[in-house]
């Protein structure tokens, strides 16, 4: 049903990435929006090593939330920041994309917990996550991303 890499000499390895789905901090989400048209937006995530989901956060309701009620199937792309080898000036960068089905998180602890993770990937400030918490919680909506499929490149610019 997937797709294999047409240039398999530059697959990177499940490991290698979910070390990227770990440590960049934000992605594409790609939905079926209106009138069956491609929707993606620039999100924040994390990734759970315990369940291999991705967990995303937002408002209770949009273009995004209409478009999850209606197909649950969405891909996540991702990529690093490249470097450069020695005496090239082509930037190397190592993407990821995720395919998967998405599943609504209504539940307020678990949304809760979801939004702490998540905001602890990108603050150690305790303490303003969960004054953000306490205010934006009854707002909060939760999503996650099962995989079916993930596939990442190295690919090189020049």
């Amino acid at each position: 049903m997937f797709r294999d890499l047409a240039r398999i000499k530059q697959k990177l390895s499940p490991e290698e990435c979910i070390e990227i789905l770990k440590q960049e901090p934000r992605g594409v989400l790609s939905l079926l929006g209106d009138e069956g048209y491609p929707y993606g937006m620039p999100m924040n995530h994390w990734y759970c090593p315990e369940d291999g989901k991705l967990y995303f956060h937002g408002g209770k309701k949009g273009h995004k939330i209409d478009a999850l009620k209606k197909h649950d199937k969405a891909s996540f792309c991702i990529y690093d920041q490249g470097f450069r080898r020695e005496g090239e000036w082509a930037l190397n960068i190592k993407s990821v994309i995720v395919f998967g089905r998405i599943r609504l998180i209504e539940d307020k602890e678990r949304i809760i917990d979801i939004s702490r993770r998540l905001s602890l990937k990108y603050t150690a400030d305790r303490a303003y996550i969960e004054e953000e918490i306490r205010k934006a919680a009854d707002h909060t909506l939760c999503f996650a991303l099962t995989p079916e499929h993930m596939t990442g490149k190295l690919v090189n610019e020049s």
